[in-house]
């Protein structure tokens, strides 16, 4: 699963802020962006532009008009100027930091967030794709599931469209990560993933349903009129 890339992911996760200084220091060398100390959070821009600063692997700090510290002095071996103050948009990618792109204000990387973001946080949270992506099983069991009055209490609900060979997911709980599991189950993702093929859930569906759940998906439907949704494996339905 670690090898397939998750093709239900869309749009940026945990978006955020971060103002970073630009520093221009020794020829041919390009800029580098770096945040500025903590102890120094409460300069404005204009009070960091065109500024000497030092600087390390970590942070930066303004030394024009500032007192710093000689034990946090001593951390830095870089001496540049700020040419100016970016604000870059960050993301959160399954854990892992993404660069979206920079803006000159706070306002203006507010705005960018609030666009991308949108009023739910997501771009969808739902799917009509193919139902060869699942095995003949799979599909034959869902319907089962969704002509079942009982709940499933495996996190996820079957249920019918009317007057069509489609059967729908509803995802609960959602995104299934270890992190967002414990706060409602006292499962992992591992034990959630293996307590569905102990009740006999096919690999095909498991594997679709993690993928989809990954990405805070709630309505999965599947459909042989839908088209496939590129990166996912295909069962012969024939």
């Amino acid at each position: 699963m670690s090898a397939i890339i998750n093709p239900f992911i869309r749009g940026f996760n945990h978006l955020t802020t971060q103002r970073q200084l630009v520093i221009t220091y020794e020829d041919d060398c390009p800029p580098a962006f770096r945040p500025l100390h903590e102890s120094q959070a409460h300069l404005r821009d204009d009070e960091i532009r065109q500024h000497p600063c030092i600087f390390c692997d970590s942070f930066a700090l303004i030394t024009e008009g500032q007192t710093v510290p000689d034990v946090i002095e001593a951390q830095c071996t870089g001496i540049g100027i700020v040419r100016t103050v970016v604000y870059a948009v960050m993301a959160n990618d399954t854990g892992h930091p993404m660069h979206v792109g920079d803006t000159y204000s706070a306002e203006s990387a507010a705005t960018l967030i609030h666009r991308l973001h949108f009023m739910t946080g997501h771009y969808s949270r739902c799917w009509e794709i193919s139902s060869a992506h699942i095995s003949r099983q799979a599909l034959a069991g869902l319907g089962a599931m969704a002509d079942i009055a009982t709940p499933s209490g495996l996190l996820f609900e079957a249920f019918r469209l009317p007057y069509s060979h489609a059967v729908g997911v509803k995802l609960i709980a959602t995104p299934w990560t270890s992190e967002n599991l414990r706060h409602i189950t006292d499962q992992n993702a591992t034990q959630l993933r293996q307590e569905h093929m102990a009740a006999g859930l096919p690999g095909s569906l498991v594997n679709v349903l993690h993928l989809a759940a990954l990405a805070d998906t709630r309505i999965l439907i599947f459909d042989p009129d839908a088209p496939a949704l590129e990166g996912l494996p295909l069962h012969d339905h024939g």
